[in-house]
């Protein structure tokens, strides 16, 4: 309903009821188009790699765990962007529980990606720093306990984050049709430390302490040394498949990086305004956007990833014994 150019969210509640962002039409399906097409590739790339980790047996290493962990939470931060969606015009029609839902398992997708990115990195320190002992260290079913402690983590602290706004739903809505959820300053300052600030620290110095032992190594090689000058180095070389998924991890990491510092600096700057802005906005969607790049990394630099896909798609996976396919080469 427009009244003096102005539609609100609820015609029949104008007193009450909120008003839509207005823009134009064709703003309005590119904005869609875009986020929709994001929302489904996303869901669509990360369920493959659900179903091959899952499926084949081959695949049940720890670091693949890792992986399926992460993948895991994009997949649920695919159709996560479907509410999105109808968030856009600045309306909520779902409820007032529903909107602290959405806000809760939101905060359990990134608190639990951000966890995996820690594990993963940590993963990749000990297979390049420490080779001969990371069988020992790093087994199947420790990385399944870490990640279920990631993720139980992230559960209790997203539910305890906003459970003033579950006991109180409406407290915080200033008219009907908006979601917006409060949070004081010591439980921000909490949760950007423990979700922001020391994980994107650790994954960094870890890296960075990788990627010396990477280049000790190269260098070691080219000039045919047995003695490499580097602690971590000297307690084994790694093999060329870790040497390769190291790199390949890397990738994932920076694309993470990427994708979430921009929003956590708005966020430190204080200036997100509950998606409200187009800047606001392709920060966020920058944020959500880094879930639909990781299966494309697996699927360029992971050979066992397009083989499963081929197995998938084809529906050799139904067949009896597919679960014990050949999926990785021995040179991988």
């Amino acid at each position: 309903m427009m009244m003096e150019g102005v539609e609100f969210c609820f015609p029949h509640l104008l007193n009450s009821s909120c008003r839509k962002a207005l823009r134009p039409v064709s703003v309005s399906m590119l904005i869609y188009m875009i986020i929709s097409s994001i929302s489904v590739l996303t869901a669509t790339l990360n369920l493959l790699v659900i179903i091959s980790i899952s499926h084949f047996k081959q695949l049940h290493t720890p670091t693949n765990f890792l992986l399926l962990s992460l993948a895991v939470s994009d997949f649920f931060v695919g159709l996560y962007l479907l509410f999105y969606i109808m968030f856009i015009d600045g309306c909520w029609y779902f409820g007032e529980f529903m909107c602290i839902l959405y806000y809760v398992i939101g905060t359990i997708n990134t608190s639990s990606s951000i966890g995996t990115m820690v594990l993963i990195s940590v993963d990749r320190y000990v297979a390049i720093c420490d080779p001969l002992h990371y069988p020992i260290k790093v087994t199947a079913k420790r990385v399944q306990t870490c990640v279920s402690l990631c993720w139980s983590f992230s559960a209790l602290a997203g539910s305890y984050l906003l459970k003033d706004n579950l006991k109180q739903q409406s407290r915080f809505n200033s008219c009907v049709g908006e979601c917006v959820v409060h949070i004081n300053f010591i439980e921000y300052v909490a949760d950007l430390a423990l979700n922001f600030l020391l994980p994107i620290t650790v994954i960094i110095v870890l890296y960075l302490r990788i990627f010396v032992v990477v280049v000790s190594q190269v260098r070691a090689m080219r000039s045919h040394t047995a003695g490499v000058t580097y602690q971590c180095s000297r307690k084994g070389n790694p093999k060329k498949s870790e040497m390769k998924a190291a790199r390949t991890l890397g990738i994932v990491v920076i694309a993470f990086l990427s994708c979430t510092l921009p929003f956590y600096c708005v966020t430190l700057t204080g200036q997100n305004a509950f998606l409200n802005g187009s800047s606001s906005a392709f920060v966020l969607c920058l944020f959500y956007f880094n879930s639909c790049l990781n299966p494309i990394v697996y699927a360029l630099f992971y050979p066992w990833f397009r083989k499963s896909i081929k197995f998938i798609v084809t529906f050799q996976i139904l067949k009896s014994g597919s679960r014990n396919a050949n999926i990785v080469k021995v040179t991988e």
